[in-house]
């Protein structure tokens, strides 16, 4: 895994150092000297993460990251802080300020590796969400506020842990409203995880009973749950196990003795990420959901309908469309206002979606036409169907405010033969529902061997 980095630092030799190591190992680099050269950079370069000395001159560490977060363009890129301090209010002041995550001096070069490949994996993931989301905006569509930053309510796994160490990690975390489920071994564990849905996972390395990094393996390789946040809880002496986790896609980790302020400052940062990412992909569903729904009638529209159609034609199913068309409704629109029109349609849609299959497809096609996709449906069928969709229509007038209004509908059918396109079955249609309407309105028209013929020519 490749990408941009961008190492700031005031000490030249530092500099260096991080970028020999960084080179060795293909990444692409950058370098800040300052922390003003650091903003400038990193809205000029955009690079995939940010290696931040905390100790410089004029605007040190924890500004830089608060500014960086700060500005929309910026916000999103991870922090990773280097600091020859080693106290952890430090760590939690820098967790507070922004950062991503920390990492001490001298570097350790494979742990340094392990957290760069741990948040570009987060980003990744991040960024393919946000492009989604900026598609819809230029649709149209709003893009997401920030997420909330009340944590109460969170329902969090602890997997493993002795007595004193629970107790501290339950403690610790209700005082930001968070509920801690404790579970002694890796089997338990998993079957919480299969039966509740949880915000954060804490997983204590060793586990007494089971394989703590079997576990983490399961969970990113669960379609259900490779998003959940996993956070370790381990000692200095278990360095390779904890290399081990981020390679199989630990999100973070918290060295022991557990500082309360600094778990909580990791977790709340792991839930925050989890809550972005889940505002994104709830924004792509309303957005997608909107883009292909008519908003009068709450049917598909007629981009989904048609390219589910070529869909449909692709596989070599046999597919009848049926195109549907209001009668007189202009003259409604005339006599009785618009409104009058718009309510004969959410009817209309609503008595053709009540008497379709589950499967198939009804769509606002443009203005009063509605185009039926059915899968599978000869032309005996279909046309039991269309009869009784006319007849839903034609048998109970319409209701405008407190008059009944009589509306019905005309409808022609067409079935596709062999590898028909869909515009062509379409255009076969309309020419059935056009001699349905010549021919008195209120009926069903099968499009005829002469109407594929010259629909051919």
């Amino acid at each position: 895994m490749t990408a941009r980095v961008l190492v700031v630092d005031d000490i030249p030799a530092n500099l260096r150092l991080l970028e020999a190591k960084l080179r060795a190992e293909y990444f692409e680099v950058a370098l800040a000297a300052s922390g003003p050269e650091a903003l400038a950079l990193t809205s000029a370069w955009t690079p995939d993460v940010v290696l931040l000395d905390v100790m410089m001159p004029g605007m040190d560490g924890y500004e830089v990251c608060r500014r960086l977060k700060s500005q929309p363009a910026t916000a999103h890129i991870p922090v990773l802080m280097v600091t020859a301090l080693t106290e952890q209010s430090e760590r939690v002041r820098g967790l507070e300020a922004g950062a991503d995550d920390f990492i001490s001096k001298p570097v350790d070069t494979a742990l340094l590796f392990a957290r760069l490949r741990a948040l570009l994996r987060m980003k990744q993931v991040l960024d393919a969400w946000r492009v989604r989301a900026e598609t819809a905006r230029d649709l149209g569509f709003e893009p997401p506020g920030p997420p909330a930053e009340d944590f109460t309510g969170a329902h969090l796994l602890l997997a493993g842990g002795q007595p004193a160490e629970v107790r501290a990690v339950v403690e610790a975390l209700a005082a930001d409203g968070m509920t801690v489920e404790h579970v002694p071994d890796e089997v338990t564990a998993w079957a919480r995880l299969e039966q509740a849905a949880h915000d954060l996972v804490l997983l204590c390395l060793p586990l007494p009973s089971g394989d703590a990094l079997r576990l983490a393996s399961r969970l990113r390789a669960s379609s259900e749950m490779r998003d959940l946040p996993l956070v370790l809880l381990a000692s200095e002496d278990q360095r390779h196990a904890v290399l081990r986790a981020f390679d199989l896609g630990a999100s973070d980790h918290v060295m022991r003795p557990i500082d309360a302020p600094e778990l909580r400052a990791r977790v709340r940062n792991q839930l925050r990420r989890r809550r972005y990412q889940d505002l994104l992909r709830e924004s792509l569903d309303r957005s997608l959901e909107l883009a292909v729904t008519d908003s009068l009638t709450g049917l598909r529209n007629r981009r989904y309908v048609q390219r589910h159609l070529e869909s449909l034609l692709r596989t070599g199913a046999t597919a009848t469309v049926l195109l549907i068309d209001v009668d007189r409704f202009k003259q409604l629109n005339d006599q009785l206002g618009h409104a009058a029109g718009d309510v004969a349609l959410k009817e209309v849609a609503a008595r053709l979606r009540e008497h379709l299959r589950a499967v198939d497809v009804l769509a606002r096609y443009g203005g009063e036409e509605f185009l039926a996709v059915m899968a599978a449906a000869g032309d005996e069928e279909a046309a039991v169907v269309a009869e009784r969709l006319r007849a839903a229509v034609a048998d109970f007038p319409v209701t405008v405010g407190t008059r009944p209004v009589p509306v019905t509908i005309s409808l022609g059918l067409a079935v596709a033969r062999g590898q028909a396109a869909a515009d062509s079955l379409i255009a076969v249609a309309d020419k059935a529902l056009y001699r349905a309407k010549e021919t008195g309105r209120n009926r069903v028209v099968t499009a005829t061997a002469e109407d594929w013929a010259a629909q051919a020519d």
